[in-house]
């Protein structure tokens, strides 16, 4: 085992050129979600790559998924590379997509500068620079061990940004992500180079609705504004949810600290006119109002409680402000995972950390869900965790950057715990 940890890291240190030309080529194709952008040519790329490295490849596209058209087809990419005897499989899942690059950067969000041993472009850190990472562990780790048991695969997947549905959420209703198939799930997510995340917290998605009564602007008495009704649910939730929603803690390992507790972000707001329309808006009172609110929980909360705190807030504003009536309707919701720091995976991942770093690792739950939800509750495959190089409050923000010595270290980290997972 030294022997090997020895030329593995030697490979990979050779190859930080490798790992670096990677990113930037990665990073250059703009799979910018939504619509989906470039998420053909990006796969198509990784395609490329690894079967040039020896692995088969296949390309799935998630038909009739949310987004999914012949303009923008939600492109995946999957590749197995078979050992020489009899194993378990180990699978590193990345997603390829990325958020919109925004304002306030002071380079090219899509060039990748390279600058200060880091490289700046939007979807370095979020999580292209992980996806290079696995790419460079596992061709070093099948040059350092060819011989080596059990199969590697490696897939590149979209969607995940806007709830994974195109992606590994359809891979795994395929049976990509269940035994016999996979027996261990890498996903290198920007959580750190030493830490390893165990799961997330919960999610439900949901969009309000207040209705009124159209009528001419100068004369609002003669109509019933649905803004104005919704303006009283925003009260209601400033005065009555948000207060008990900060009194909520959870033994969780949650990183960062603020979301050890519960919260809710009111993701959007659509009331009146149209942001379409051109020229001057019409005198209308208007007789709809949406929001549509992000609430992430704790394990210790259960589903249906979490959506009565809303409910009971607006039945309490039916019954007691006149003319109010509303809609709820879900869009997504998942529940809060945590697998066990003692399985196979974190147990590798771990080992890999002393190995690199000299020290444990620290163990946490992500405050965000990723594609782990879908190869749990789908797949019905529990022995994954998100691991890779990135520092998390860095996703999505202007001059995303990721650290070259980090992609490194955790390639390293990631061959280790490969070569753990197929010979233990």
């Amino acid at each position: 085992m030294p022997d090997l940890f020895s030329r593995l890291s030697k490979i990979i240190d050779d190859a930080r050129e490798e790992i670096t030309a990677l990113t930037v080529d990665l990073v250059q194709f703009p799979t910018i979600n939504p619509p989906g952008e470039a998420y053909t040519p990006c796969a198509q790329y990784i395609g490329r790559r690894l079967l040039a490295s020896g692995f088969e490849v296949t390309y799935m596209r998630g038909r009739d998924t949310p987004g999914d058209s012949d303009k923008y087809p939600r492109t995946n990419v999957i590749a197995r590379r078979q050992g020489k005897y009899p194993g378990p499989t180990v699978h590193f899942n990345s997603h390829i997509d990325v958020v919109v690059a925004g304002e306030g950067w002071s380079v090219d969000p899509f060039e990748g500068v390279i600058r200060d041993g880091r490289i700046i472009a939007r979807g370095t850190c979020d999580m292209k620079g992980g996806l290079a990472s696995s790419i460079i562990a596992a061709e070093s780790y099948m040059r350092a061990n060819p011989d080596f048991p059990g199969a590697i695969e490696i897939s590149g997947t979209v969607d995940e940004e806007s709830g994974g549905f195109g992606g590994v959420a359809y891979l795994a209703s395929k049976g990509l992500f269940s035994k016999p198939r996979v027996d261990h799930v890498i996903i290198p997510e920007p959580l750190n180079k030493d830490r390893i995340c165990l799961g997330h917290r919960g999610v439900w998605w949901a969009q309000i609705q207040t209705k009124g009564q159209i009528a001419h602007g100068s004369m609002p008495f003669l109509g019933d504004c649905a803004v104005r009704h919704m303006g009283a649910v925003l009260n209601a939730f400033e005065q009555d949810l948000y207060p008990k929603l900060n009194q909520k803690r959870t033994n969780m390992p949650v990183v960062p600290k603020g979301a050890k507790r519960s919260t809710m972000n009111i993701n959007a707001i659509h009331g009146g006119e149209s942001d379409d329309y051109e020229g001057l808006p019409a005198p209308n009172v208007p007789d709809s109002c949406s929001l549509t609110i992000d609430r992430r929980f704790l394990i210790e909360e259960d589903i249906t409680e979490v959506k009565a705190e809303v409910v009971e807030i607006l039945e309490g504003l039916k019954s007691s402000r006149k003319n109010f009536d509303y809609s709820i309707e879900d869009i997504m919701e998942v529940l809060p995972l945590m697998s066990d720091r003692d399985g196979p995976v974190p147990t590798a991942v771990a080992e890999g950390i002393k190995q690199v770093f000299g020290k444990d690792p620290q163990y946490i739950i992500s405050p965000g869900t990723y594609d782990q939800k879908h190869i749990s509750r789908i797949g019905h495959l529990h022995d994954c965790i998100a691991y890779g190089p990135g520092i998390l409050d860095l996703a999505h923000q202007p001059d995303e950057f990721i650290i070259i010595d980090d992609m490194v270290e955790s390639a390293k980290v990631m061959a280790f715990a490969l070569h753990q997972l197929l010979t233990r």
